[in-house]
């Protein structure tokens, strides 16, 4: 069977906020051969079905919800005339740039691409990954489902409703079923410490009486033909159920929020390396996978809080793809990125420095292995000490983020590895 093959110079997956801010930038940066492909019918990704405001106060200095934030963006997309191909779904992608797709005017065409970004973003982790006990009945939803049915179609899921994780979607959703007349009744977190936003807790949970009950979970699921009743009960340091904790609620509706996933399937079928840490690409400072040409940005990269950061981050793969393009390509050194203690998923995971000079500073961002108060973030290079700066708290919840200057990496020239930190105390060399 053959197979329709379209040159580009740039070729995005994904037309969510990462995937448009990427295209927007590399468009900017002198790149006119590109095309953007999205499965959805629609441009803007999980953002049109978050109605709630938040959005935008980084990046606009504004308060936007999902679709205001969106509609900037595929405003900016038709003004600069970016071509985005909707409904159609991406089947792979190669190490050689090939990326093959359907839809339904077209069939099954590919495209030979001089670089490619994955912008998939990514899903929510389901029933299946969690071994809860109990039947198989109806009234159990992803929280992102949920959201989905109640903003975009309509469909009330239920009306007693237990959420099963304290991630931001899980918590605005607590707050939007209960504007929609469902009672919630209780949230419940298997760490002793919430997966979401500090605001989110307060304006979602607190301001409604929605009760918090953290280091429990759901150990089982009660009814037939429709959810009954779940029962949750309180875990121990290993995170084990402790017997005699049982609490029994009557709900028809338990929501999950209990992790999201970056979609990566396309990404290892092209021969990118995951990072156990992230279940995303392993990248350097521009975005770059270990597969040439091959970039990664957003959600697909690792899980962001503020999408306001993955704009920002996803221009910058943008601008890296449009440099690839022009055969801009770093020959300087290159610096491995390491977690230390307390420190999970640091990112990018190399650090490529140009041959002539660094002019510009370099973010790495992480997560907190726990909650951690009055704090040392340390940085060392090769062993030595480079970066020490105070932290009130860090949580996993939120993302940390600290940004190496110019001037700090030139004081290492022989530095091999850069090593992230959390300490108590202040290093003392």
């Amino acid at each position: 069977m053959s197979v329709r093959e379209i040159a580009v110079d740039l070729l995005i997956v994904g037309a969510g906020p990462a995937g448009l801010a990427a295209a927007i930038a590399a468009r900017e940066a002198g790149i006119y051969d590109l095309v953007v492909l999205e499965r959805e019918d629609w441009q803007g990704g999980i953002l049109q079905q978050c109605i709630h405001n938040g959005f935008g106060l980084h990046r606009f200095k504004e308060e936007l919800t999902g679709p205001e934030y969106a509609k900037r963006d595929i405003d900016s997309v038709r003004v600069l005339d970016i071509p985005v191909k909707t409904g159609t779904t991406v089947l792979s992608v190669s190490s050689e740039r090939r990326v093959t797709a359907i839809n339904r005017e077209n069939g099954l065409h590919a495209y030979q691409a001089k670089a490619v970004i994955l912008a998939m973003g990514c899903r929510e982790r389901p029933r299946g990954a969690l071994a809860i006990p109990g039947t198989r009945c109806a009234g159990i939803f992803s929280a992102g489902t949920a959201q989905r049915y109640v903003n975009l179609e309509g469909y009330m899921p239920g009306h007693r409703v237990v959420i099963l994780g304290s991630g931001d979607i899980g918590l605005i959703m607590a707050r939007r079923m209960t504007l929609q007349g469902a009672k919630v009744l209780a949230c419940v977190e298997l760490m002793p410490y919430s997966s979401g936003l500090t605001r989110n807790i307060v304006q979602c949970l607190e301001d409604y009486d929605i009760p918090l009950y953290l280091s429990h979970t759901v150990v089982d699921i009660h009814g037939r033909e429709r959810l009954t009743g779940v029962t949750v009960a309180r875990v121990d340091d290993n995170l084990q159920p402790v017997e005699g904790s049982e609490i029994e609620f009557e709900c028809d509706t338990l929501l999950l929020s209990v992790g999201l996933i970056p979609e990566n399937e396309l990404s290892l079928g092209a021969g990118v390396t995951i990072s156990p840490a992230t279940n995303g690409p392993y990248v350097d400072n521009r975005f770059e996978t270990n597969v040439p040409g091959v970039f990664a940005c957003g959600n697909v990269l690792h899980v962001h809080d503020l999408v306001d950061y993955v704009s920002a981050e996803s221009a910058l793969a943008g601008q890296a793809a449009a440099a690839y393009i022009r055969g801009e390509v770093p020959t300087g050194r290159e610096i491995a990125v390491q977690d230390g203690e307390g420190v999970r998923g640091t990112v990018p995971q190399r650090v490529k420095l140009s041959s002539g000079e660094q002019t510009t500073g370099i973010d790495l961002m992480f997560r907190p292995t726990r909650v951690y108060s009055n704090a040392w973030l340390v940085v060392r290079a090769g062993g030595k000490l480079m970066l020490a700066q105070r932290k009130m708290i860090m949580t996993p919840g939120e993302m940390a983020v600290v940004t190496l200057t110019p001037a700090m990496l030139n004081k290492f020239p022989d530095a091999q590895a850069i090593t992230l930190e959390i300490k108590q105390t202040r290093p003392s060399d």
